[in-house]
């Protein structure tokens, strides 16, 4: 089946081979009801909540890359990067388990605990007595931020008209926020409360050393107050894609009608109308539709019945035809590839800044934070162009990710030349400021070409894909060191995932996610 659109009044859709005829309709109708009930509070509070979501995934990153060369120098860890690992690991089953469970048992429980996760045992590992305690706590913190890409996103995005799709781009100005608060502590922090990094083995004590202690105490506080935030004074409605995907009708339009209260409107679809498509397919096909209405209990024991051996439709839906199949495969890759180059770069880039800044004289630990602070301030005005080259005419996605990608990989490429610490910070702000443009692109596509049936699985195993692949940057960081092999092998990696990016085979720019 080719990509074609259907219009509900003047509203396009994407459609996605293989996918239920029936929930198409339902979806376009549920589309058209939520363009109706526009832009409005509820979906603005939801762009703040989720972006905290977002801040907290890359904040907890950002925190330990900083904390890490600190780590180290007070418990002389035989293998230092192995705490990115353990990160990295939690990020991994964190990714998978939440967004394969947003799609079994909806989207509102992981929104409502991964943060509280992650809160709580950042505030533990600032108190951790050893490296092996640290990195286990890390692994926990990287289990509950690792749900919010996939599950936000899916939130964020199946309440959004589809005008306004392009926020899920913008929602990128969130990641890198969770940069900038990390980068600014680190650099309060670090500096003036840290055993210099001569210091002989064992004679760095915990009191000379409290500053990545009170940076991870500082960022635990913080992603508790932002859980609170979530938690406690907004009430998430859950997805009227995911209840009609259940099944669940009558819960669909009371959630609809409730956004519509919230902001103001009214909605214009009814539980009926959704009947009637499900009704129309029986008689044209003279049997009923397999998903008949069910209450949320029922719903729920049947979704969890696809663990059992040989279950997962979730993930099977993904390649059930050969377009989507191709489609998903060149989305994991793509992901991938980033999921390695990124970390290559960004996760050890204080190393590789105190270790280039001490070869020109200008390597203190204060200059090694500072340029890190600034670089990452860079990756504001990226995600806003991104959300602006999106839009754009015979660009659109594809467009904007496969430039940015390869625009990327020269910079990183030419920053290896750099001669001097100003020479570093240059290229590393002009690379950081097109890596968001590419980020933006990425998680905002992701979540549109994947049907919002098996949306969490499918974000979510991009996400853990991306995580796996990260797994061998500190193994590389490890045994190459902090030279410019790992630069190079970022670059190359980008490279490729531009290249592949021009082979996608859906554009959803001027459509509705179904």
């Amino acid at each position: 089946m080719n990509e074609t659109e259907s219009i509900t009044g003047e509203l396009a859709t994407i459609h996605l081979p293989g996918l239920d005829s029936v929930f198409e309709e339902q979806a376009a109708l549920l589309n058209h009801a939520v363009q109706v009930i526009g832009m409005g509070k509820y979906q603005w509070a939801l762009f703040v909540l989720a972006g905290y979501g977002w801040m907290c995934d890359q904040l907890w990153q950002t925190t330990v890359s900083d904390a890490l060369a600190q780590v180290a120098v007070e418990f002389q860890p035989q293998h230092s990067a192995f705490l990115s690992l353990a990160l990295i690991a939690g990020l991994v089953c964190g990714a998978g388990f939440w967004g394969l469970g947003s799609d079994l048992i909806g989207r509102r429980l992981a929104f409502n605990l991964t943060l509280f996760i992650a809160g709580v045992f950042g505030l533990a590992a600032g108190a951790a007595p050893n490296f092996v305690a640290c990195a286990m706590l890390c692994s926990f913190i990287g289990f509950g931020v690792g749900g919010n890409l996939p599950v936000d996103s899916a939130i964020f995005l199946e309440f959004l008209p589809a005008t306004h799709q392009y926020l899920l781009v913008i929602l990128s100005v969130w990641w890198a926020l969770g940069q900038i608060i990390p980068a600014g502590a680190a650099w309060g922090f670090l500096p003036n409360f840290s055993c210099a990094s001569t210091t002989p083995a064992g004679q760095c004590h915990k009191a000379d050393n409290m500053g990545w202690r009170y940076l991870m105490y500082t960022m635990g506080a913080l992603t508790l107050v932002l859980w609170a935030g979530r938690f406690l004074f907004f009430r998430l409605h859950e997805s009227p894609k995911y209840l009609v995907g259940q099944g669940r009708y009558v819960e669909a339009i009371e959630v609809l009608d409730a956004v519509a209260k919230y902001n103001g409107t009214s909605q214009p679809i009814t539980v009926a109308m959704l009947e009637k498509i499900e009704l129309d397919h029986a008689e044209r096909h003279g049997k009923s539709h397999e998903v008949a209405p069910v209450d949320r209990k029922a719903a729920i024991k049947r979704s969890l019945r696809a663990f059992k051996p040989g279950g997962f439709p979730h993930v099977r839906a993904l390649f059930s035809t050969f377009k989507l199949a191709y489609s998903f495969t060149l989305i994991l890759l793509i992901w991938g590839m980033i999921g390695l180059a990124s970390p290559l770069y960004s996760n050890f880039l204080p190393e590789y800044l105190a270790a280039h800044g001490a070869k020109t004289g200008d390597g203190s630990i204060n200059i090694t934070y500072r340029n890190n602070f600034i670089i990452i301030v860079c990756s504001l005005p990226g995600t806003l162009l991104g959300g602006w080259l999106i839009g754009i005419k015979y660009v659109g996605r594809r467009g904007t990710l496969g430039a940015s990608l390869i625009i990327t990989s020269i910079f990183l490429f030419a920053f290896t030349t750099a001669k001097t610490s100003a020479e570093n910070l240059a290229f590393n702000c002009v690379s950081t400021f097109v890596q968001y443009i590419m980020w933006g692109a990425l998680y905002c596509y992701t979540p549109e070409v994947i049907p919002s049936l098996h949306r969490g699985t499918g974000t979510g195993l991009a996400s853990a894909f991306n995580r796996v692949c990260g797994l061998m940057a500190p193994i590389i960081a490890t045994y190459v060191g902090y030279s410019d092999v790992p630069i190079f092998v970022s670059a190359s990696l980008y490279l490729v995932a531009g290249l592949l990016s021009f082979c996608l085979p859906f554009e959803t720019m001027g459509k509705a996610a179904i």
